[in-house]
């Protein structure tokens, strides 16, 4: 499965992953073949950090 290119997509995309399907950030990366800092680099360029507690971006 491809993931959203958009990042405000990319955004809903993860976290609804998160909720949904995967235990943590790095299980996700892995499901996806992601880097798992790159990721969170994308979506800290357009203002949002992992907040692994609440298991999400915000």
């Amino acid at each position: 499965m491809n993931i959203p290119k958009d990042p405000m997509i990319l955004l809903s995309f993860v976290n609804t992953k998160l909720r949904d399907e995967y235990s943590t950030l790095e299980e996700f990366c892995k499901g996806h073949d992601l880097d798992v800092e790159s990721l969170k680099k994308k979506l800290e360029e357009i203002g949002f950090e992992y907040n692994a507690e609440l298991k999400q971006f915000e």
